[in-house]
């Protein structure tokens, strides 16, 4: 699928200093930081959600954490 990406001047630059710090073309550093965005993201929410699970489970030690200082 195709996809015009519009940037400023700014943001321009950032892709051209990425593509040349890589050794490839600006199209390929922006797909590059899009899949490396997508992974930390995606592990990022994998552990939110294993946090939340072990939050639940330990509030009562953190309470009386808490409550001893």
């Amino acid at each position: 699928m195709a996809m015009t990406l519009r940037l400023n001047d700014a943001q321009d630059r950032a892709l051209t200093l990425l593509a040349r710090a890589q050794g490839c073309s600006k199209q390929e550093a922006a797909i590059r930081a899009i899949i490396a965005a997508a992974g930390r993201a995606l592990e990022d929410a994998e552990v939110a959600e294993l946090a939340r699970g072990y939050v639940a489970e330990y509030a009562s030690v953190e309470k009386r954490i808490r409550q001893q200082r």
